[in-house]
């Protein structure tokens, strides 16, 4: 007895119906479904706006991705190459 059957979930969706009204409850749905498309937006909008302060804090410009990275050390122009050791056999 501690749970609802179909007819008592049934019964209760008529009752909910007769109160609000079709109409009614197909409007606030719709209200409902407009509140969650703005939060989403605002969401988006707050992530955009994140972004763009954290560029502006950190004074970084945009990479330019057209060329490599180039990642290889130069060698030091006063640095002379090590002398190899002559095989002498």
């Amino acid at each position: 007895m501690g749970s609802f059957s179909f007819w008592h979930i049934l019964i209760l969706a008529i009752i909910i119906l007769l109160l609000f009204g079709g109409n009614r409850f197909s409007a606030m749905m719709g209200d409902v479904a407009k509140g969650l498309k703005s939060f989403k937006k605002g969401m988006s909008e707050d992530e955009e706006e994140r972004v763009d302060d954290r560029s502006r804090e950190s004074g970084s410009l945009p990479r330019n991705q057209d060329r490599p990275i180039e990642v290889t050390p130069e060698r030091s122009r006063t640095e002379e190459p090590a002398a190899r050791p002559h095989d002498d056999r």
